[in-house]
């Protein structure tokens, strides 16, 4: 080619070369444009993926597991103690004397309550006093009666005013003690038993029982049933103990033959008791059940003295 000519492309080539340059530069720039918004709107869009593909957890406001409800009723306490505890005192107090132990005690539990002034010589010291009925009144208030047995064998009986907290934790003798009648004796409903018990294989084995329970001697679980426990009634046993009278309530009970396993009687023994103190008629609840051609004691229902429980 000759010098012109390649003079010519030269500088045709030039511009051509520098638009190419140019338009790829553009190019670059429109590219990094859209990347740059590609990545703004990926944002959103991420977090809207993000927000939409991740489980929603809702967390509510903590609050403590509900426990079991403790109710705390509290039991309005007998003040029958408090006002024993002040007519001993007051029995045991003379006015004449206002500084003695007796009348201080007294003194302290009812300030506003006159002191006795017993005659010169009278029985007026109780041998024992005892409270015999409680009654709540409103707003705390109770009635206490309180029975003062004298030597002699008389009784007078004493209704005193007490006032309780709403704890039941303090009282207060709110006025002096008022002599009233005594609780009646109440009409004793019919006894269930009603069977007489012949001697036999029944009142023997309650006779037998009675005796190894009341004396300590002997082994008593001969007597019991299969997972039935009786503790000796004392450490300082009775000496001898004899059937006086059985009473039942089945008419089971009173049947020579004893009957099939299983066969369950409810009596009532009532037994003299001896030691070197004297004589003593004692009565017993007792339940008994036949087993392998025997009774055993299944229940020794008079008191508390039946642990129940394999042997």
């Amino acid at each position: 080619m000759s010098p012109g000519k390649q003079a010519s492309a030269s500088g045709a080539a030039a511009p051509v070369a520098a638009g190419a340059r140019l338009e790829a530069m553009r190019r670059r720039v429109r590219l990094s444009r859209v990347a740059v918004w590609t990545v703004i709107g990926a944002g959103p869009i991420a977090l809207g993926v993000a927000i939409a593909s991740t489980p929603t957890t809702v967390e509510a406001a903590t609050s403590p597991k509900p426990t079991a409800a403790v109710r705390s009723t509290a039991v309005a306490a007998d003040p029958a103690g408090y006002a024993q505890l002040f007519v001993h005192a007051w029995l045991r107090s003379s006015a004449d004397d206002a500084t003695s132990a007796q009348a201080r005690l007294a003194h302290s539990m009812a300030p506003d309550v006159e002191l006795p002034d017993p005659a010169a010589g009278a029985q007026s010291t109780p041998a024992s006093v005892t409270a015999v009925r409680s009654a709540k009144g409103a707003g705390g208030a109770w009635s206490v009666t309180v029975a003062a047995q004298y030597a002699d064998g008389t009784v007078r009986y004493y209704a005193v005013p007490v006032a309780a907290d709403g704890a039941g934790s303090s009282f207060a003798v709110t006025g002096a003690p008022g002599v009233v009648a005594g609780p009646s004796r109440a009409e004793v409903p019919q006894s269930p038993y009603d069977v007489t018990v012949p001697d036999g294989d029944l009142s023997s084995a309650a006779g037998e029982f009675l005796t190894a329970y009341l004396t300590g001697a002997g082994e008593i679980d001969r007597y019991l049933a299969p997972g039935v426990q009786v503790t000796t009634a004392s450490a300082s046993p009775f000496s001898s103990v004899s059937v006086e009278q059985v009473l039942a309530v089945e008419e089971t009970a009173a049947a020579e033959q004893i009957p099939a396993d299983g066969t369950r009687v409810h009596v009532l023994a009532q037994v003299e008791a001896r030691d070197a103190l004297g004589r003593w008629p004692l009565a017993y609840e007792l339940a008994l059940t036949a087993r392998s051609g025997r009774w055993e004691v299944s229940a020794l229902e008079s008191g508390t003295a039946l642990d129940g429980g394999p042997r």
